[in-house]
């Protein structure tokens, strides 16, 4: 039997090799194909970190050996060794996932460094306070990474030595001071394990490599991976690389740059670097970086040679790039290029931009694009006319506004922001382990860290506004507060966060509107032409319907009526209606509802006019029109035992008779849709006669009016569509008799029982349309209630990997996506050209819109500010389709 390959040279890999290689591997293979310069390097696969993890972190058979034998070409290549005192390497051990995770793995540098190498890696580098810096750097990773040592353990010996030493920064030391801080490292490290620390190099590179494969598995790691949709099981591939040391001196840096501006989109010069150290440096925020200009006047040559490989790195992968470079002794090496995370300001502009320039297609800029992304696009932003001055300024690291009480750490951030409080998470500077923190916040400001400090790149990627590096402000996490210029604020206080300028307010300042700027509706025409799918919008008033317009529907999928029902002017005649003794008590009080509801149509109309609207009769359960049972039957208790007005209480127990008699025991399956029409067919007819004669008025102010689409809800058998089809055909043809007037119509049903799906061929023969109902249909046909399961064990389910993801936001396609084929199935079996759509909130999330367009839907509608998402989303979906 052939063994599996788990180790690759770089000079196997390519950017094909992605799924196996991870991102950085195989982005390194392909750099240094075309040219880039890039420290050497093996890779051990992906496949290899999940037969580990499939196997209890067992190794499998042979992977111990391929890394020595990967070891021994490195050094070969190099003319290094592994452990030399002569000639020594020193190797870089890191994570490298297939989708770029940010700071969510671990790095190990300098491994190979010890009492036997030190000595050769100064006399190499000439530098010996360089080679004591480098061994204390890598005992404390290695340390924390591989042994799990607490991270306190060497930072209180670094903050003392800094301060018995007179130091500011971890620069300021000498060599004598790094030689000394190396030693206590070491016996705080033999310490701390029971006098059980390794220095065989050999076996520290085994046990680095295992301890990335156990990184994959991390509490970090998890929370960020289901935030962004990424399995589990793909595994992380690791990186062994020959190091280049930019903390060798003045002549060395290391940075990050960006070919674009990750926040804006713009073609600019974007990133940071540090003289004289190592990449952690930068993007751990543990010295304020400097702007990457100011490399032209340190370090002029490699400079330019930096500028020319970002422009050929973005013209090979047509696309932004997030590049990690080091410096050593004026020599530039790139150590990593990927896709750059960006805002959706700049993810739209920068496919704009790259059409335009001829670098891709429109079909491959609308493919770049991620739906979601339109959604940060459509948050308000500070109103640019609020009067007030900033409390602090300090880097603009992610655009937007936000808004919120303070939160001082991750944990605190997770659970106030899990209960929906609106949080701003203060941090001196963020750690990857705050992920599940940040996720959660509406903005996060540091006092340290630069735009490419982790902070700054996880909440861009994630849409959340962020400020960093503010000078000044003094963080106390412990006492819960924040000194900002003299002025104290505490967990209760609000402040405001404009990412786009980095300034930060007290208070709550008011938000605006956004403004939608002419590449997003670039992109949106893009989507127009390239998708198949319609895209309508859930709107119940004039407000909704206008916005859902301006934002691209094709009318309304869903309009639902209760809605109107609701409001307080309408709730004593809709109550008269429901516990009316008799048909002209009903009848009297529908009287009264009727122009009621005719004038909120004729507002939807118009806001619509010349666009389909589709009107849902009504669908509640009725308990949700009565008072609660309960409180009624307390009420009445008051009232009797404290002798009040005799009519009243007779009035009251009328109420409470009634409420008792209409009372359900699960009311989402009870009396409610065509059931209640069913035993009260004067509700439909009241309804319709509102859209007809609302639909007639718009036509004689305006010229035109809406194509009027009449849906029936909760129909299970087909005798209860044909029924209230002639209530509602009946409806519609006296109104026009008695206005002599013609209007085209349809009449159709939501298919939300399961039941109504499997017969679909029967209820086709009395519909103009169906409309999955798949909130209710997910509810009916899983059996499980959405209000109770999503406070309850719905959440313990997804974070368990029960399930994948929560049905109720992402249609559960193998199960009741199945019920929405069979639906479109059997329906055009009876009608070919049956109209099928969608209008549950499932219209509104990429993953299932791909799926509706695969089994044929005419179209999706869901809520106003969705639909750019769904347009870009069904785009997506048909190119995907073609292809």
């Amino acid at each position: 039997m052939t063994e599996t390959k788990y180790v690759y040279d770089l000079s196997e890999g390519d950017i094909s090799l992605k799924p196996l290689l991870g991102g950085k591997g195989a982005n390194l293979a392909e750099m240094a194909k075309i040219g880039v310069p890039v420290p050497d390097a093996f890779t051990v696969t992906t496949q290899a970190c999940v037969a580990a993890m499939n196997n209890g972190g067992d190794w499998p058979e042979g992977l111990d050996q391929q890394v020595a034998d990967g070891l021994a070409r490195l050094e070969e290549r190099t003319g290094k060794k592994l452990g030399s005192a002569e000639n020594p390497l020193l190797v870089s051990v890191r994570s490298g996932a297939v989708f770029s995770m940010p700071g969510m793995m671990d790095t190990i540098l300098n491994l190979g460094i010890s009492d036997e190498t030190v000595d050769a890696v100064a006399g190499l580098a000439d530098n010996e306070r360089f080679a004591w810096d480098c061994y204390r750097r890598f005992i404390q990773m290695y340390g924390e990474v591989v042994e799990g040592i607490a991270p306190h353990v060497f930072e209180d010996a670094l903050t003392e030595m800094k301060e018995r030493k007179g130091a500011e920064l971890d620069t300021d030391l000498s060599a004598d001071d790094l030689r000394e801080l190396t030693a206590e490292f070491k016996d705080l490290a033999n310490e701390a394990l029971g006098g059980h620390w390794t220095t065989d190099p050999r076996e520290q590179l085994l046990r680095a490599v295992n301890a990335v494969f156990k990184s994959w598995l991390n509490p970090r790691a998890e929370v960020y991976r289901k935030s962004q949709g990424i399995s589990r099981n793909l595994g992380t591939a690791v990186n062994v690389q020959q190091m280049v040391f930019g903390n060798r001196g003045e002549t060395s840096a290391t940075g990050v740059c960006f070919s674009r501006n990750p926040s804006t989109g713009g073609k600019e010069l974007y990133g940071e670097f540090l003289t004289n150290a190592q990449g952690e440096d930068v993007v751990a925020g543990i010295r304020t970086p400097r702007n990457l200009a100011e490399m032209e006047e340190v370090l002029p040559e490699a400079f330019a040679e930096l500028l020319a490989t970002m422009t050929k790195l973005e013209q090979h992968n047509k696309d932004m790039q997030d590049m990690e470079f080091t410096i050593e002794d004026r020599k530039l090496y790139m150590l990593q290029t990927r896709n750059g995370k960006r805002t959706a300001a700049a993810a739209v502009k920068t496919a704009v931009d790259m059409v335009e320039e001829g670098l891709i297609t429109t079909e491959e800029a609308l493919l770049r694009v991620e739906p979601a992304q339109l959604d940060a696009l459509l948050h308000p932003g500070i109103d640019p006319e609020h009067g007030q001055t900033a409390i602090v300024k300090g880097l603009p690291a992610s655009p937007g506004a936000a808004v919120g009480a303070l939160s001082f750490n991750a944990d605190d951030a997770a659970e106030r922001g899990g209960k929906g409080e609106k949080i701003i998470l203060v941090r001196y500077e963020t750690t990857p382990d705050d992920i599940h923190g940040v996720m959660v916040a509406q903005g996060v400001l540091t006092a340290h860290g630069g735009m490419t400090s982790h902070a700054a790149v996880v909440a861009r990627g994630m849409g959340i506004t962020c400020v960093a590096g503010a000078p000044g402000i003094k963080i106390d996490p412990v006492g819960e507060k924040v000194s900002i210029n003299g002025t104290t604020y505490g967990r209760d206080d609000v402040l405001t966060l404009n990412g786009s300028t980095g300034e930060v307010f007290a208070g709550a300042l008011e938000l605006v509107p956004p403004d939608i700027n002419e590449d997003f509706q670039k992109v949106g025409a893009w989507a127009d032409e390239a998708r198949r799918l319609g895209v309508r919008a859930n709107a119940e008033n004039f407000e909704d319907a206008s916005k859902a317009r301006e934002l691209g529907a094709e009318g309304i999928g869903l309009a639902r009526t209760e809605h109107m029902f609701m409001a307080a002017d309408r709730l004593p005649a809709v109550r008269k209606m429901i516990l009316a003794d008799n048909e002209d008590q009903r009848a009297a009080a529908l009287a009264e509802i009727l122009p009621m509801q005719q004038k909120d149509f004729e507002a939807i109309f118009t806001a619509m006019k010349g666009l389909p609207v589709t009107v849902r009769l009504l669908d509640p359960p009725l308990h949700e029109f009565l008072p609660n049972l309960v409180e009624q039957s307390l009420l009445v208790q008051k009232l009797e035992l404290t002798g009040g007005d005799a009519s009243e209480l007779e009035a009251e127990r009328v109420t409470l008779a009634q409420v008792k008699k209409l009372h359900e025991q699960n009311p989402m399956l009870g009396t409610r849709g065509c059931r209640l029409a069913m035993l009260y067919p004067s509700i439909p007819d009241m309804q319709t006669r509102a859209i007809i004669r609302a639909a007639l008025a718009v036509q004689e102010r305006e010229g035109e009016t809406v194509g009027v689409e009449i849906m029936i809800p909760l129909v299970a058998f087909e005798s209860e569509l044909r029924t209230q089809r002639q209530i509602v055909v009946a409806a519609v043809e006296d109104e026009l008799a008695s206005a002599g007037a013609t209007l085209d119509y349809t009449v159709g049903t939501m298919i939300e029982i399961p039941r109504a799906a499997l017969v679909a061929d029967e209820i086709a023969n009395e519909a103009d349309f169906f409309s999955f109902g798949t909130n209710d249909l997910t509810q009916t046909g899983i059996g499980i209630s959405r209000d109770d399961a999503e406070a309850g064990f719905l959440g313990a389910y997804v974070d368990g990997e029960v399930i994948a993801a929560n049905p109720f936001a992402s249609l559960d396609t193998s199960g009741v996506g199945q019920l929405v084929e069979i639906g479109v199935e059997k329906g055009r079996q009876t009608k070919a050209k049956l109209k099928t759509g969608v209008c549950g909130e499932h219209g509104g999330d990429p993953a299932s819109i791909e799926f509706f367009d695969a089994v044929g839907l005419d179209y999706v509608s869901c809520s106003p500010f969705r639909v750019p998402i769904a347009r870009l989303a069904a785009a997506q979906a048909a190119l995907r389709a073609k292809r």
